[in-house]
């Protein structure tokens, strides 16, 4: 306002209030707001290099997310694979035991009968049929067999050569008691025997047996069937395991595939290849234990590749952690640094504002000096 004429020492006390207040205005806004530039007028160049530190920092939090997802992603991959090894592990048990298993005898014991044997009727056959194996037919000749104990001395005589080592019947041991004869057959196999009737006398010296008998023996394959069963059931398992063993929708036992991004640019990142780890992929075959050394060279096997990939998985999952944990530090680093650009020290600028209100008191003071001197001409005036 030219109209208006003050003297220098008002002027210089109304410009130095001006300044104070401005300066108090800025104070005030920067403890209310705890930043020292709060936009681009502030200071441009502080202002637009935080933002860039400040948006980094936000691109790498939405990247440490992917990476806790990817940590998780291998733990349960990990996991899985633990409890796979537990069940290859339970499986490895059962083949063991049904290694120890053994065959039980069958036994069969008769008592023979006295018989003759007519020329006229021809010779008398008795067959001798183990298991599922092919009958053996051996044949009496014309003879009178007067007693039992006769009767069964001749049929001991003529199956002493088959029942050899090298022999049609071999497995069978054949005993005798006066007229009665014990059949074991080592293997557990069922023992079938079949005579027709000629001259006089029972079917077969009376040994011969009406179906299968000697059924109280158990194969070898038969004493291991309860463990086959609860093996197979184990191999089941394993892979139903592998199909759970999922994480946000990958599974990385089941050939799924998983890529850790560490960078915003997408130039650093981790490929991780899945694997298909059922009981086939493991090469753990279904089995009735006929042959259980391969069985148990299979789960060797098995257990040694979980190990291995399990040592891989474990290498991953160490490099996605120390990059997550070397993520979280730089984020510190950059929103510290975006800090220290904007963020304004609050004790500096509360003792800024203490002196300001101070030097506003002391203007105002003068002020009212300056003003003083005015009325007293105005006073000689009047």
């Amino acid at each position: 306002m030219a109209e208006i004429t003050i003297n220098s020492a008002v002027r210089a006390n109304l410009q130095t209030l001006q300044g104070t207040a401005k300066l108090m205005e800025q104070t005030q806004n920067r403890l209310a707001t705890g930043l020292k530039v709060s936009s681009a007028l502030d200071n441009p160049q502080s202002y637009f290099t935080a933002a860039g530190l400040t948006a980094r920092a936000t691109d790498m939090s939405a990247l440490l997310d992917s990476m806790s997802l990817g940590v998780q992603t291998l733990k349960a991959a990990d996991e899985g694979i633990k409890s796979i090894q537990k069940l290859v592990d339970q499986a490895k048990s059962v083949a063991n035991q049904a290694l120890q298993a053994d065959a039980t005898v069958t036994t069969l014991s008769k008592t023979s009968e006295v018989a003759a044997i007519a020329g006229s009727a021809g010779a008398r056959t008795v067959t001798f049929q183990i298991g599922t194996g092919s009958a053996v037919s051996v044949a009496f000749g014309t003879a009178s067999y007067a007693t039992a104990a006769s009767s069964a001395a001749a049929i001991e005589s003529e199956l002493a050569d088959l029942v050899t080592a090298g022999g049609t019947l071999a497995g069978l041991t054949v005993t005798r008691t006066g007229g009665d004869l014990s059949f074991e057959v080592a293997s557990g196999e069922d023992l079938t025997i079949a005579g027709a009737a000629a001259a006089t006398g029972a079917a077969g010296f009376g040994i011969a047996t009406s179906g299968t008998e000697g059924q109280n023996g158990e194969t070898l394959t038969e004493a291991r069937s309860t463990y086959a069963t609860d093996y197979n059931n184990l191999r089941a398992q394993i892979d139903q395991l592998s199909k759970d063993a999922s994480f946000n929708g990958i599974n990385l036992l089941a050939g799924d595939s998983l890529s850790v991004q560490f960078n915003e640019g997408s130039t650093s990142k981790l490929d991780i290849t899945g694997v298909t780890y059922d009981s086939a992929g493991l090469g753990i075959t279904e089995t009735t234990f006929d042959d259980i050394e391969s069985d148990v060279a299979l789960l060797n096997t098995a257990t040694s590749t979980l190990r291995k990939q399990s040592s891989t998985f474990g290498a991953n999952l160490s490099v996605v952690q120390n990059r997550q944990d070397f993520t979280k530090n730089m984020i510190s680093v950059l929103e510290g640094g975006a800090g220290n650009l904007t963020l304004a020290d609050t004790n500096e600028e509360a003792a800024n504002l203490l002196a300001l209100q101070t030097r506003q008191s002391l203007a105002q003071t003068s002020l009212s000096l300056a003003n003083q001197s005015e009325q007293s001409v105005l006073n000689l005036i009047r």
